[in-house]
């Protein structure tokens, strides 16, 4: 089987296990049905996900010119405290601002390495766990916008991390905490505004991830490296893939790379 096209960021489908799959322009792979099979990595080209011309790409899927222009590369992406739609002021622009910033936003827990805190759109869960490979989740709150989302991470931040340790999450050296007792002891960090939205009772999502054998010593895949590779893949998890000979390829990390995949 052979593939072509621009990477982007894997679909998820939840379920026991997660299922996978990477859409091109003119096909798409369920990559849960490779596992086990040899696959080969081909680097064509840069293929910007906004401009689509073939410029080095500088962070997202982005060429450096879009990154710094279009609005949904907006500093308030990675910093959900900088959204200001909710008080009618342009970042880039309002219009996209504010159909994204208003509407309804996660503040959640999520344990792939070790507990952090996080903010996603409600619409995106559980696929943000998904993406960050978390193993547990739970949410703390559900606000209306993305600026209370942003302080609120803000806050619990003190007190909890808001990093993954990605080497340790793709090795699997996980271990089980009480989300709900983690939740409960948070509430009182929560910035005044956002409180009336916390969740009391809700439970944990447990999510499953299809890996036959995880790394034991992490070896990364990097295209403008190494374009070419051959491997067994034997795992899938967050938006990595997983090797038998211990490489791990960050797809959404390589968003914008045009590539071949030839699956044997």
């Amino acid at each position: 089987m052979q593939y072509e096209g621009v990477l982007q960021k894997m679909q998820t489908e939840f379920g026991s296990p997660i299922q996978y799959y990477m859409i091109f322009e003119n096909d798409f792979l369920n990559v849960n049905q490779i596992l086990n099979k040899r696959v080969t990595i081909n680097f064509i080209k840069y293929q910007c996900l906004n401009c689509g011309q073939d410029n080095p790409i500088y962070r997202q899927g982005f060429c450096r010119k879009c990154f710094f222009e279009i609005p949904s590369a907006g500093d308030w992406i990675m910093r959900p405290e900088l959204s200001t739609a909710h008080l009618d002021k342009e970042d880039r622009d309002l219009a996209y601002e504010k159909k994204v910033q208003l509407q309804p936003h996660i503040v959640y827990l999520a344990n792939s390495s070790n507990i952090k805190v996080g903010v996603t759109r409600k619409s995106q869960v559980p696929t943000r766990w998904i993406d960050q490979g978390a193993h547990e989740a739970i949410e703390i709150v559900e606000v209306p916008n993305r600026y209370l989302a942003g302080i609120t991470e803000v806050a619990l931040k003190d007190h909890v991390g808001d990093k993954t340790n990605w080497r340790t999450m793709l090795k699997n050296e996980i271990e089980d905490k009480d989300l709900i007792e983690w939740r409960n002891k948070l509430k009182q960090y929560i910035p005044e505004e956002a409180l009336p939205y916390f969740i009391e009772s809700n439970k944990e999502t447990h999510l499953e991830f299809p890996v036959l054998q995880y790394p034991k010593k992490v070896k990364s895949l990097n295209l403008d490296k190494t374009p070419n590779f051959t491997g067994v893949l034997s795992g899938i998890k967050g938006q990595y893939l997983l090797f038998s000979d211990d490489t791990v390829f960050n797809v959404r990390g390589s968003e914008g790379y045009y590539v071949s995949l030839g699956i044997n």
